[in-house]
């Protein structure tokens, strides 16, 4: 384990690393060389990641594995798809980014997560977790039928994404399509939190002996060159072994109960022997899955000390492993930690108020009720949809969950709030951390298209607060009776108010309010990017309108009323998709309505991807920043 008080920075530590550009580089390697590689890749993770900040923890867990998957096999022309995508810094490193890695979720640098789109090494698209075994058993049955039947296709799974229902249905499939798929369970116990769940309590302690997985290799492969293993025998005398197996040992795999062969736990942070386990089931036909044990955060002390904490630990000192955080005590706080704090305010007085996240606490800071209230919170792993149909399960009868997803993965549960909550319009606050641009996460993590989205489905009721007083606010308003499915939207990062603390009142639903006063044009604006308008008009001096409107479902005709009498242009702003969400709402409204004002809509573009870069990057090429809003205004005034 590398102490960070024995971190060096001599320019000999990257020998090997030096020498690689691409995998073909690796494989140069003999195998005896290979540990050091690992020390030398992790080294470069902790040097890079200490100065330009993303995901820690999870790549330097898989720093074997990846070193090992490029060794066997002949990548890219073989697949390997990655699941959640943080494990892949070692994996960019070694393949041809490494000279451009210091770019890594900076704005025009290389992407923060795998995508086909920036390296042909990255097979597919993995921002959100589980879905690797459905991909690559796609990728297998695609191979098959395309002319490319020796290639080799691997599924990295882990981190928690175990937990994830997509994850079961791809087993299922794998287990009855025809394929030669491998799956590595790369087993941390960890997602963000500490992973849960009974699947989670299964891996831990799922044990196969090795020596019995290779005498029973080797015995198939006499059988199958004898011609005494065709597949129909061959999948016989894998029930009828795996049945007496789980008599004798008292446990019954779950894995090998769906066919796909097993093998078994094994040290994942042993590359030698992972290159040997690999070499072995690399041909071997039918699936079959190798599980990996690992420790987050392996190779750093400080990261398997605390891995929830150096999951993304921002900049740090390598040499001391202290993190270098700002003086935050005269800052705004957290949007989430508001939501954390009053979360807990109305649950000691509402005895009825629950806490549902998906493998969320530390993120959505709901972790400060379950400390508090541990039987009232529950984290039901990586499994979104999950979470919400649960939550109506308890609304229905006599609960009242708050559900917190993040935006981005709310839209794995667009079903479960349309059938399981919003049919019924059962009593559940769904809260959307994360709303709009989230900034250095990228495109598959921008919570875009929520309003958009969720604006058409009856029942529901939504709601973005423009700063933290207002949040506290619609909270309390969400658990009131008879509110119905209640939808409250907030951003990543900080707020604007130092003294966030304010009474809980109700506030009525579907009104917005007026900011400020002025002629010729109104801007209309919903949530945190008001405050934007408010620099922006402040700044300008600009003699304009401002209305926060606050609810986008159901709209506030007496506002929306005044404005269409009074204002011949309207300029509406929202941290979403322009086409679906708030401006376009105005816009129906108006029109239904009988007013013809010229409308400017600013917001998300509709038909193109957000990549990433800084909050005030991204908001400023998106037009939705003070200085884009000082400047349509005022190209709107010389119209």
């Amino acid at each position: 384990m590398l102490n960070p008080n024995e971190f060096f920075m001599d320019n000999d530590k990257f020998e090997l690393l030096s020498q690689i550009k691409y995998p073909t580089d690796l494989r140069k390697l003999s195998i005896q060389q290979l540990p050091k590689l690992c020390d030398e890749l992790r080294r470069d993770i902790i040097e890079e990641v200490s100065v330009n900040p993303g995901h820690f923890a999870s790549s330097l867990g898989v720093v074997e594995l990846t070193v090992a998957l490029h060794y066997v096999f002949d990548t890219p022309e073989d697949r390997i798809v990655w699941d959640v995508g943080h494990q892949a810094y070692g994996h960019k490193i070694l393949t041809g980014r490494r000279e451009q890695f210091c770019t890594n979720r900076k704005l025009d640098g290389i992407r923060p997560f795998p995508t086909p789109l920036e390296s042909e090494y990255d097979t597919f698209t993995c921002g959100h977790a589980s879905n690797s075994i459905s991909a690559a058993l796609g990728m297998a049955v695609a191979a098959k039928k395309t002319g490319h039947s020796h290639r080799h296709v691997v599924a990295v799974i882990g981190d928690g994404a175990m937990s994830g229902g997509l994850a079961y249905e791809g087993l299922n499939n794998v287990s009855s399509t025809p394929n030669d798929l491998l799956i590595v369970l790369n087993d941390n116990d960890m997602s963000i939190d500490h992973a849960v769940g009974g699947m989670e309590q299964y891996l831990l302690n799922l044990d196969t002996n090795e020596t019995y997985n290779r005498i029973r290799y080797k015995a198939s492969r006499w059988l199958h060159s004898k011609g005494y293993l065709n597949d129909n025998r061959r999948k016989g005398i894998i029930r009828l072994n795996n049945a007496i197996k789980s008599a004798i040992s008292h446990q019954q795999n779950v894995f090998e109960g769906m066919n796909v062969r097993y093998f078994g736990p094994f040290d994942g942070h042993n590359v030698i022997e992972v290159v040997r386990l690999l070499r072995q089931l690399k041909d071997m036909k039918g699936p079959k899955l190798l599980h990996l044990h690992t420790t987050k955060g392996k190779g750093y002390e400080p990261a398997e000390k605390a891995a929830t904490i150096w999951h993304a630990p921002g900049k740090f000192c390598p040499e001391t492993g202290e993190r270098i955080v700002s003086d935050e005590s005269n800052e705004p706080p957290k949007f989430q930690d508001v939501f954390g704090n009053t979360l807990l305010e109305l649950a000691e007085m509402n005895p009825n108020i629950v806490g549902v996240t998906p493998a969320m606490p530390s993120g959505c800071s709901m972790n400060i009720m379950m400390k508090a209230m541990p039987d009232r919170v529950f984290d039901v792993g990586i499994a979104e949809g999950h979470s919400v149909t649960f939550s109506g399960g308890m609304a229905k009868d006599g609960l009242l969950p708050f559900c917190n997803i993040y935006s981005t993965f709310s839209q794995r549960a667009y079903d479960n709030i349309i059938h399981d909550l919003a049919i019924l319009n059962l009593p559940v606050v769904l809260c959307l951390d994360r709303g709009g641009l989230v900034g250095e996460d990228g495109s598959t993590h921008h919570g875009a298209f929520d309003m958009a989205a969720l604006r058409p489905i009856p029942n529901l009721t939504i709601a973005s607060p423009m700063d933290e007083h207002e949040l506290r606010r619609l909270m309390y308003t969400a658990q009131l009776p008879d509110k119905g499915t209640f939808v409250i939207r907030y951003p990543r990062g900080r707020g604007v108010l130092v003294d966030w603390c304010c009474p809980l009142e109700e506030v009525e639903v579907g009104t917005g309010r007026k900011l400020h006063d002025g002629e010729n044009i109104a801007i209309v604006s919903i949530g945190p990017i008001g405050n934007n308008v408010v620099d922006a008009i402040k700044e300008s001096g600009l003699n304009v309108a401002h209305y926060d409107l606050r609810f986008l479902k159901p709209l506030d005709h007496n506002l929306l009323d005044e404005v269409g009498k009074k204002f011949e242009k309207i300029i509406t702003i929202e941290d979403g998709v322009h086409d679906g969400g708030m401006g376009s709402a105005v816009l129906e409204w108006m029109d239904d309505h009988g007013y013809k004002p010229q409308i400017i809509r600013l917001g998300l573009p509709t038909d193109k991807f957000v990549e990433h870069g800084s909050v005030a990057q991204l908001q400023h090429i998106c037009g939705i920043d003070k200085e884009e809003i000082i400047h349509t205004i005022e190209n709107l005034m010389r119209q």
